[in-house]
């Protein structure tokens, strides 16, 4: 499963994966550079966290060619934090022992520096998710992969993290596929972004809306439209007489 092209991070070719008898990946081609930051969107069910996983070797897929990295690290939903150990041992769990001068820098980026000696239970949520992100970043992956990141947080807070995540994966550069219901999130951070639907890549994208970006950019919300359009996401534009219930850009 390693070893792609050198300035290649993940290579995929002719993926297929099914349950049951359907395939949720059936022929699916992706591309990563080094340093690029993909955004993957998809109905529920499409198979995006499948093709996470297996980018991830957390899940074997049934037929296809998948090279990626060796170094790379996975980012869920949940923080996933040990409660019986502190945030610093939680950052730096499983590594070589003398790697504590790491994870206190890696909490420091996260603006978490003055908690390395407090317990998970004590953290809110965007805080035991900015601890995963370090324990993430402490390992200096060449592939970093995110599943639905902030899903579980307020709006304010996902903003914050959408920045946090934005402005250290440019210091890291880390090849970044991020897995989101979000249409906005996803275009507020990608380089490029791609449609799943029926196991393959229907659009895949450069954005080429400038930074920082602003959803009330001409360009931001055109970009916008034509992914929920691919995702078949009924717009005020398609439907004039009807409220613009993607308003928020969630699928």
């Amino acid at each position: 499963m390693t070893g792609p092209a050198p300035r290649t991070a993940v290579r995929v070719r002719a993926l297929r994966r099914a349950f049951g008898g359907r395939a949720v990946l059936d022929g699916l081609r992706l591309d990563i550079a080094r340093g690029e930051f993909v955004a993957l969107l998809g109905a529920s069910g499409s198979g995006k966290t499948t093709l996470l996983r297996i980018l991830g070797a957390l899940e074997a897929a049934d037929d296809g060619e998948v090279l990626v990295p060796e170094a790379r690290t996975v980012v869920f939903q949940e923080p996933r934090l040990i409660p019986s150990k502190k945030v610093l041992a939680n950052v730096t769990v499983a590594l070589p022992r003398g790697r504590a001068a790491d994870g206190r820098r890696a909490l420091a980026e996260v603006g978490l520096e003055r908690h390395a000696d407090a317990w998970p239970a004590t953290l809110s949520g965007g805080e035991a998710q900015r601890v995963a992100l370090a324990r993430a970043l402490v390992r200096e992956p060449e592939l970093l992969l995110l599943d639905e990141p902030f899903a579980a947080l307020d709006a304010l807070t996902r903003l914050r993290m959408q920045d946090l995540v934005g402005e250290l994966c440019r210091q890291h550069r880390p090849a970044v596929l991020l897995v989101t219901h979000d249409v906005d999130e996803a275009v507020r951070l990608a380089d490029r972004v791609a449609v799943l639907r029926e196991g393959r890549l229907v659009t895949d994208e450069p954005v080429t809306v400038d930074r920082p970006r602003d959803p009330g950019d001409p360009a931001f919300g055109a970009l916008r439209r034509r992914l929920l359009d691919d995702l078949g996401v009924p717009t005020a534009r398609a439907l004039p007489n009807t409220p613009d219930r993607t308003e928020a850009g969630v699928i």
